[in-house]
């Protein structure tokens, strides 16, 4: 049986999944690096801010992919979360688009939009409510029976 996710186990997978995103930054940025390694204020330039966006669309095209191929990202599924909509099915890409740039918001606030959870009568994020989406933990043994 699935219950609402607690805090620290969201937490836990996003240090994970930050894990493997750096990961694919790092790749994305050597092009920038190599290419524009010996221009002293690449990153003031526009090409600085060509970098940035690269960096966000990998991290977009990271957590989206996961959320709508499984429900989750390989940090939630380590440590047993789903992601599902009101109906428990995997989300589409309209409703983890507006979840991935409500999550940006909710870190822009100094991580408020996640601390909300600690108020909220159904422990839901900012961005579980306006995606309609909700992370859900499922127990080990209820894991091993499916």
């Amino acid at each position: 049986m699935a219950e609402p996710c607690g805090l620290r186990r969201r937490f836990a997978a996003i240090v994970y999944d930050t894990l493997l995103m750096s990961s694919l930054w790092f790749l994305a940025s050597m092009p920038f690096v190599t290419i524009l390694g010996e221009y002293k204020n690449w990153q003031s330039s526009s090409m600085g801010t060509v970098h940035q966006l690269t960096l966000f669309l990998v991290a977009y095209v990271f957590l989206v992919g996961f959320w709508t191929a499984k429900g989750r990202t390989l940090g939630m599924q380590s440590w047993g979360l789903q992601l599902e909509t009101e109906d428990r099915s995997v989300p589409g890409k309209g409703a983890a688009t507006i979840r991935f740039l409500a999550a940006c918001l909710s870190w822009a606030v100094f991580g408020l939009g996640f601390l909300w959870q600690l108020w909220d009568r159904d422990r839901l994020t900012w961005h579980d409510r306006l995606s309609k989406t909700r992370l859900v933990y499922h127990p080990r043994q209820s894991r091993n029976q499916t």
